[in-house]
């Protein structure tokens, strides 16, 4: 088996996320030997983090440019580690950072990359993957000659590394980073507050919103307060995480009343978003093919829908209440609270 390379980046706080270990337990499953390339402002905590995985050495690039994501510094990081690696195979966590990178560090090297993979496998000596295409509608398997080979995994697809700390020496790798590369500043992070938080990758339940909690109920009226309420309310007191289906963020651009807090990124589905929570809730959704593909992952689907002939109860539920949904979240949010 030829050399790999784990690339990962740190998080804020100096540590390594979830991503970069699921990454880290891949390369490992496959037997062969492998380098860890750390980027970073400070790279010994991570190196130290790690320091058990059986690396056969720990390689760093650090310094204040290194801090923040920004593609002239962070591609010119990468390339240095893999030069200095030597690797043939190089496997990196599917980050918002590494995503932005890694088609350009691989153009530079001369190697190919495949992104949204979600699977490393080997047979016989020869490296294969697994991703879907068409909106996670089809299935491949793909082997490459060309090397350096980038994959960038994607998180959610298997188990992180788990193992003890330790203490392990990054050996530093030099970087020059021309005057050009920093002229993307990061000025500052603009997030909700934590009470509008509504996307958690690591939450245990989806609850998916569908554009009917924006029409008109049976009064003939629509309640898009109330549907605001109750599901912030059930978001709050289950901490799930909030998708929606394309039908209900699209409202915003026609004119019609729609939930605040709901934007593009909770949608699920035709964007070829695909979580990977253990249970989903939908509610007020019709069940349409493109929604129910998007919960490919998800081991067990419910839904809330007035009609028993939706999409949902056509077998794409594993439960299908026929109930109001305002009237069943209502009642949930009170046993929640009680509890």
């Amino acid at each position: 088996m030829e050399m790999i390379l784990v690339l990962a980046h740190t998080e804020a706080d100096g540590s390594l996320g979830k991503p970069a270990l699921e990454a880290l337990a891949a390369a490992k499953e496959l037997g062969g030997t492998f380098v860890v390339g750390l980027i970073g402002e400070n790279v010994p905590a991570a190196a130290n983090q790690i320091g058990s995985c059986g690396a056969a050495k720990f390689l760093g690039v650090s310094g204040p440019d290194f801090a923040q994501t920004r593609y002239g510094t962070d591609a010119a990081a990468a390339e240095a580690l893999c030069k200095a690696a030597g690797a043939g195979i190089v496997i990196a966590p599917a980050t918002s950072r590494w995503n932005r990178v890694l088609a350009g560090v691989a153009h530079r090297l001369g190697g190919r990359v495949d992104t949204h993979v979600t699977s490393i496998s080997v047979s016989d000596g020869t490296l294969s993957v697994t991703r879907w295409y068409y909106r996670q509608r089809m299935e491949a398997v793909l082997q490459r000659t060309q090397r350096p080979w980038f994959i960038a995994l994607d998180p959610g697809c298997r188990a992180p590394w788990e193992g003890a700390a330790g203490t392990a020496a990054a050996t530093p790798v030099p970087v020059t980073v021309a005057e050009a590369a920093r002229r993307t500043t990061v000025t500052g992070v603009k997030a909700p507050e934590s009470s509008q938080q509504t996307i958690r990758p690591d939450a245990k339940l989806l609850f998916v919103a569908g554009a009917g909690w924006t029409k008109k109920q049976a009064n003939g009226q629509a309640h898009v307060k109330e549907a605001e309420k109750l599901i912030l309310d059930f978001l709050g007191l289950t901490k799930s995480s909030l998708g929606s289906s394309k039908s209900l963020v699209d409202l915003s651009g026609e004119g019609q009343s729609v939930l605040p807090f709901m934007s593009h990124l909770n949608q699920v589905g035709q964007t070829g978003s695909t979580p990977r929570h253990p249970k989903g809730l939908s509610a007020c959704c019709h069940g349409e093919e493109p929604h129910v593909v998007g919960w490919r992952f998800i081991n067990e689907r419910r839904a809330i829908n007035l009609d028993p002939n939706c999409g949902w109860a056509r077998g794409k539920a594993d439960v299908l209440y026929v109930a109001d949904a305002f009237a069943v979240m209502r009642k949930v949010n009170e046993m929640l609270a009680a509890k």
